[in-house]
């Protein structure tokens, strides 16, 4: 059963109509019918077959605006690289202790940036952190000897994106209170970076649907021709 703002917010989206990306920015402030800062997410449906390996698409961007939300970020790294984890910024640094936690089932993490070193020791962990995006990846720049930087990266804005077996990428690229133009550049930003990585073997449309939601409001739908620069 729709709740009364809910019908509210779901009357102010035509369903018939197509937004531009600017449309979609500001529509979306005005149909949050939540009373906290509500995340905004992009639903991205593309023309791949995820199951072949080159068109697994993922990858990572740094949105211009942050994401208004606190990530916590978790360093597995030797004990020489532990110092540089904490003053970037890390919530949790270790290794032995953090494999023993994930193994029992803790995940109350964003992020996990990985020495390549350590990572012989975090592949056990495969099936609890894979299906949760969490696996360190050198691809999305989360294996590095580089901790700071990772960490600086992450707590500034820095995303990580993957294909589901759908064939859509969902993300997070921002909050109902950022400034309607803030929420139309992150979300322009991440677009940009899934464009980039268009297989040369993917055949037809790559951008086939697009949406803009908040949490628990309606789904606004986009003009993918927006958004193609």
């Amino acid at each position: 059963m729709a709740t009364k703002k809910r019908k509210v917010a779901q009357a102010k989206v035509d369903k018939n109509k197509v937004y531009t990306l600017k449309e979609a920015a500001n529509l979306v402030k005005d149909i949050n019918c939540t009373k906290f800062d509500s995340s905004v997410d992009l639903h991205i449906r593309l023309g791949v077959d995820p199951k072949k390996a080159d068109q697994a698409i993922r990858g990572m961007v740094t949105l211009p605006h942050g994401t208004g939300k606190t990530k916590k970020v978790l360093v597995l790294c030797t004990p020489d690289k532990e110092a540089a984890a904490r003053e970037a910024g890390a919530d949790f640094v270790g290794l032995d202790e953090f494999i023993q936690k994930i193994e029992a089932g803790w995940t109350d993490i964003d992020v996990i940036v990985a020495t390549p070193a350590v990572m012989p020791k975090i592949g056990k962990l495969g099936k609890i952190l894979g299906p949760r995006n969490l696996m360190p990846n050198p691809k999305t720049g989360t294996v590095t000897n580089d901790v700071a930087a990772a960490v600086n990266e992450v707590k500034g804005g820095k995303i990580t994106f993957k294909v589901d077996k759908a064939g859509i990428i969902h993300a997070s690229i921002g909050r109902v209170s950022f400034a309607s133009d803030k929420i139309e550049q992150n979300s322009q930003e991440l677009i940009n970076a899934i464009i980039k990585l268009k297989p040369a073997t993917a055949k037809g449309t790559y951008l086939r649907g697009l949406s803009m939601a908040s949490t628990m409001s309606p789904g606004i739908v986009i003009d993918t021709k927006s958004v193609q620069n």
